[in-house]
């Protein structure tokens, strides 16, 4: 199933049902008074966060959405039937900004939580709520009220505690394989990871935590460059940030550049990324130019410790899942 992040959807509430005239028309009665029902309210229109979702796809082919009319009223003080509430279902994480308005009404976090969107239209009241002592016999009732008609643009910022970042190539798919059950597709190419991907890490002591690789950043990132703005909202909800670095690929004699151009786009994205937990992580220790390369980053970085690990080997995997447990221990506390 692919990946969307982003929906523009249209809503209608149901409009309510009109009230009704009649009169009472019995044997021996030959002057019944105004019986005429209510007429029904008509359906919400509500969003709803379930994990039944994880992504906006299925809202790639349908984006208008109507709920049903309430009934009209009937004879015998009879109400008309109120048309069902429209219940659609979003994935935890959703943003729901209104598009007249530009205004974000709601950040649907978890399961369970919604938002009504659209308010049903009122049902007409029968003539039977107009008489009066001037005036036994109303001729008339309400109409019900319209529905609302709402656009919304939708918009997904996953939910995990961990956010891999890195330049592109830096092994973060590999790493998600290796510390979770999360299967993304590894090769050797930039932009291998063209969607974020997300796994569940099971550490050795407390309770498991989410992790999400975030597709390759480049310089310019946060105005678009390479997969840009586009992914860099989905780590804005992570408590740590593993900041993931190709230990083979660090010229010693800038060693840290690549470390803190991707840091200004985190800042430059938004500046409260730069004040987020962030462990620092070698990668790719296996390959025989790592060594010295390491060294020289840790150099450059001190008093940053970084840890020193081969996602493809396995090698520093348990001791990196157990750190970033005890991360989001502190992050929590």
């Amino acid at each position: 199933m692919k990946f969307i992040d982003e929906a523009i959807i249209t809503v209608e509430s149901g409009k309510g049902g009109s009230g009704c005239v009649s009169f009472r028309r019995e044997k021996f009665i030959p002057k019944g008074g105004p019986d005429g029902g209510d007429g029904g309210r008509g359906g919400d229109v509500i969003l709803l966060a379930t994990s039944e979702k994880n992504t906006l796809y299925h809202f790639r082919n349908k984006t208008h959405f109507k709920a049903p009319a309430g009934r009209n009223g009937a004879g015998k003080n009879r109400s008309g039937k109120n048309g069902s509430d429209l219940i659609i279902l979003v994935p935890p994480g959703t943003v729901v900004q209104d598009l007249d308005s530009n205004q974000i009404l709601e950040d649907l976090v978890k399961t369970g939580e919604k938002i009504i969107v659209a308010k049903g239209g009122r049902g007409g009241k029968g003539n039977a709520h107009f008489k009066t002592s001037t005036h036994q016999s109303p001729k008339f009732s309400q109409p019900g009220e319209s529905g609302q008609t709402r656009a919304f643009r939708l918009e997904l910022k996953l939910i995990a505690d961990v956010g891999i970042v890195g330049l592109p190539n830096a092994g973060k798919s590999t790493l998600i394989r290796a510390i979770s059950s999360a299967k993304p597709k590894v090769a050797d190419y930039p932009f291998t990871t063209l969607v974020p991907i997300l796994g569940v890490v099971y550490p050795k002591h407390g309770d498991p935590f989410i992790v999400a690789d975030i597709p390759g950043l480049i310089e310019g990132a946060h105005e678009g460059a390479g997969l840009g703005i586009r992914f860099l909202k989905h780590i804005e909800r992570t408590r740590v940030l593993v900041h993931l670095i190709d230990a083979a690929a660090v010229n010693p004699s800038n060693a840290v550049a690549a470390y803190e151009m991707v840091n200004r786009e985190l800042f430059s994205y938004h500046p409260a990324l730069a004040q987020k937990k962030q462990l620092v992580v070698l990668n790719k220790m296996d390959l025989p130019d790592a060594e010295p390369c390491a060294n020289a980053f840790e150099k450059a970085i001190r008093p940053v410790r970084p840890i020193r690990i081969s996602a493809r080997t396995g090698r520093g995997i348990e001791a990196l899942k157990d750190i970033i447990f005890k991360l989001l221990q502190g992050a929590c506390s």
